[in-house]
């Protein structure tokens, strides 16, 4: 008896909203999939008019110096707002609609668009900013479909881990961040559901959880608990069952390997259809705790409905069916549909990554001994004209010396040592362009970054001068992060291959005037991928270092990785290469 009490108050509730909330998801999808695009191609209008395909990080100093500049910041922040009316404030609108018993679909997304103008405040576009760049980054609190995946880029976040200050000031930061969220997480409904202002809804939110904060954590823990459990069930019932059912009429390979595929398939389903109501369902119950904190009726009341159960019993038959011929589909055709070898190159960072001293001759050898297809190294201009070989914009962090590249000259250079704190007991001279050159030729293909200050037009001729001496044409990709100075290299030289780095860009990115982009990973997934090979371009992703996003890109259409842990990313092709067919699916539905 407590059983069945316990279910029609927990879980009946969230069962009878599915109907209503399945209906806001399709309908928000489809707005927010409208409105964004018709505000994309305004943008990309406006970025042709500048006589450019795209905007990236290495070439968007025309926002703050042209006309159409303030306008597309002004575009790209309105999708902010627009992402936030549909995302967050109509699913409150809607939730609360819900919990009333009078689920109104259209009125609340309407409402949702029309809450925009109370956020048009200091204190309101500081929430946008928040939910939109920072809970992502920290990982907590609500925020957007459109940058929930957002997060440091790696290059950036290798700095802070190897300073200990920046360390220390990064999680301070991230501290002080969540705990912010915390406190503020009902600021949302005291706007939306109280309708007060972002001050006295902040004011309101800090209030509730001084006094409620114990409350506050333990319904937190119980939701999560009851959606494991939901999801589990999920599995067993739409998953497993059906499955080990269908194994009782299974007599031939085909068939079991089919089955098999199926409780995979249908076991994959229920985990995506479970997580794909979890935010919704959140928000309900917080809702429910934003009345309950504030003296209101907080009882959950969803409307008792029987329409169209017929139709429901036919979808999930159909959605099954589906399931089974895919299951059917990728058990004949299975070398077809998916790709079991590694095809993806790896490009030793630094010229050998961490397997040797960064940027020198002794890493080109490592590199080349580890079979690496490349090696990427720095080159900076000193103050007499020659080219030597460093990432930083000084010495400091290598050779103990503060002086910049452009401030010594080569004989003052010769006399530096090379200590890379990863190998404090072996010392290695600075090495010249020409000695990388030298160590490279006919061994290994050789991508040269133009760095730091002194990457201009005359670092381009140069560079393509001295790799020409060596007739190392086919041996050598030019690259850099700024996109004139490629611009520039593609057409003096177009003999020479070129590369783009970005780890940012919006429009036709795949048009870009080089022969390869290097994408940094937050900007690098299948579509983009499969654009710029549909250009004719190559792909590099940089610098995928752990063993999750190595696998992730080697198992890519991605044509290399540039990457500091050469061994490990050998490692994973090996494992990559020798899976299971099942691994393989995994592999492909998860990456």
């Amino acid at each position: 008896m407590k059983l069945k009490q316990s279910f029609r108050q927990n879980y009946l509730p969230y069962v009878r909203s599915v109907y209503d909330i399945s209906r806001f998801q399709i309908c928000n999808g489809m707005i927010i999939w409208a409105m964004s695009f018709l505000l994309r191609q305004i943008a990309m209008i406006l970025i042709r008019s500048t006589g450019r395909v795209a905007i990236s990080t290495g070439d968007f100093s025309f926002l703050f110096t042209t006309w159409q500049g303030p306008l597309l910041l002004f575009i790209g922040l309105s999708v902010l707002f627009v992402y936030l009316a549909f995302d967050l404030n109509s699913m409150i609108i809607f939730s609360d609609s819900i919990l009333k018993g009078e689920p109104k679909l259209f009125e609340s997304l309407k409402q949702g668009f029309l809450s925009i103008r109370k956020f048009f405040t200091p204190d309101g576009i500081g929430i946008v900013m928040y939910i939109a760049l920072v809970a992502p980054i920290v990982g907590f609190g609500f925020t957007i479909s459109l940058t929930d995946s957002l997060y440091l880029p790696n290059f950036i976040s290798s700095v802070i881990d190897s300073t200990p200050l920046y360390s220390i000031i990064y999680y301070v930061l991230t501290i002080i961040f969540i705990l912010l969220g915390i406190i503020h997480i009902f600021i949302l409904h005291g706007i939306l559901l109280g309708d007060l202002p972002s001050y006295k809804a902040d004011d309101q939110s800090r209030k509730i959880m001084k006094d409620n904060y114990k409350d506050f954590f333990k319904n937190n823990l119980y939701f999560l608990l009851r959606a494991l459990a939901v999801c589990a069930g999920i599995v067993v019932i739409f998953g497993l069952i059906p499955g080990i059912i269908a194994t009782m009429f299974v007599s031939d390979e085909l068939r079991l390997k089919t089955t098999g595929y199926f409780i995979l398939f249908t076991m994959l389903f229920a985990m995506l259809v479970s997580t794909s109501y979890f935010h919704s369902f959140y928000m309900l119950d917080i809702t429910r705790l934003y009345y309950r904190y504030t003296g209101k009726d907080d009882s959950f009341r969803p409307a008792k409905t029987k329409r169209f159960v017929l139709l429901r019993l036919v979808f999930i038959a159909g959605v099954l069916a589906g399931l089974y011929w895919a299951a059917f589909f990728v058990s004949t055709q299975f070398d077809q549909v998916f790709t079991t070898k590694v095809t993806t190159g790896i490009i030793a960072h630094r010229a050998g990554g961490t397997e040797a001293p960064e940027n020198t001759v002794a890493g080109i050898e490592k590199a080349i001994a580890l079979g690496a297809y490349g090696a990427e190294i720095d080159i900076q201009r000193t103050k007499d004209g020659y080219y030597i070989i460093n990432h930083d914009g000084n010495f400091t962090r290598l050779c103990s010396n503060k002086a910049r590249p452009e401030e010594l000259t080569l004989d003052e250079v010769r006399d530096l040592v090379i200590r890379d704190p990863l190998f404090p007991d072996q010392e290695e001279d600075v090495a010249t362009f020409e000695e990388m050159l030298d160590a490279s030729k006919d061994r290994i293909v050789l991508f040269v970054e133009l760095k730091g200050n002194t990457a201009d037009q005359q670092m381009g001729d140069d560079a393509v001068r001295m790799i020409k001496e060596r007739g190392m044409e086919k041996q050598c990709v030019l690259i850099s992060l700024k996109y004139s100075l490629i611009d520039y290299i593609e057409r003096n030289y177009p003999e020479m291959e070129t590369a783009y780095l970005t780890f940012a860009s919006f429009g036709d990115t795949a048009k870009l005037n080089c022969d390869y982009l290097g994408l940094e990973e937050e900007a690098c997934n299948s579509n983009t991928i499969d654009a710029i090979h549909d250009s004719g371009r190559k792909v590099l992703v940089w610098t995928p270092n752990s063993v999750s996003s190595q696998r992730k890109f080697l198992n890519s259409k991605a044509d290399y990785i540039i990457t500091d842990n050469i061994s490990q990313a050998n490692e994973q092709i090996k494992s990559l290469n020798e899976r299971q067919d099942y691994e393989v699916i995994l592999d492909w539905i998860f990456d």
